[in-house]
């Protein structure tokens, strides 16, 4: 995927970056993540991060999937219990952003690097803040090595596994899409538990990310199998 004449150079990514731990969305750099906020500690992350260059948010996986909507056992009460984290994000830079008449934000990422968290740090206006180490990952903003997929075995796999679960597909799109896109859009939207994903989020490369995917479709397939097998 090409860049954006807009993204930030390496040397400008925040530091100190907000973070949004939210269980099944999946950021991935070159990828772009759409995001509907409403909970108002979110609401003030989403305004600090438009007021401040390069706009950049920071998702984040929590290890504590149940804990993720953040809400207490009395909806009108909601007790905000912060999960814990993986230490592996990706920071996305809001490229869209729309309000709505009641009261969210309509926003979407477009994933620029990986990071590392250094520390968090005292929460803002109620969300989350960390420390940042984006140098491990500096090779996400170049977005130009050359991709080496088994793309024949990936689709293959991946047929079978919407076959599987009922989900229609657009076969011709799918198929004339880029190896890169292909694999950065799979992995963000197959629904894969929270390890699934940030191991795909942790894979060194896009081929590395690419033998991950089809390895999942297809260990997925064999555990569906086994079940159905023993219904």
């Amino acid at each position: 995927m090409t860049r954006s004449q807009f993204d930030p150079a390496f040397e400008d990514l925040p530091r100190i970056i907000p973070i949004f731990p939210l269980t099944g969305a999946l950021l991935l750099p070159g990828g772009q993540l759409p995001l509907n906020i409403f909970e108002p500690r979110y609401l003030n992350m989403v305004q600090a991060a438009l007021a401040t260059e390069p706009r950049m948010i920071g998702m984040i996986q929590p290890t504590e999937p149940d804990l993720s909507d953040n809400r207490g056992p009395d909806p009108d009460t909601p007790e905000v219990v912060d999960p814990e984290f993986y230490r592996t994000g990706c920071g996305g830079r809001i490229i869209s952003f729309s309000e709505t008449e009641d009261g969210r934000y309509q926003i979407a990422l477009a994933g620029m690097c990986r990071f590392h968290v250094v520390e968090e740090l005292a929460a803002m206006d109620g969300y989350r803040r960390v420390m940042a180490d984006y140098h491990r990952f500096r090779r996400d903003m170049r977005r130009d090595d050359e991709v080496d997929i088994d793309r024949e075995r990936l689709l293959t796999a991946l047929r079978a596994f919407l076959d599987r679960h009922g989900i229609a597909a657009e076969w011709d799109t799918i198929e004339t899409t880029p190896d890169e896109r292909l694999v950065t859009s799979l992995a963000m939207t197959c629904p894969f538990g929270p390890g699934e994903r940030q191991a795909l989020l942790e894979a060194p490369d896009l081929n590395d990310r690419g033998r991950i995917l089809t390895t999942l479709l297809e260990m997925s397939l064999l555990e569906g199998g086994g079940a159905e097998g023993h219904a």
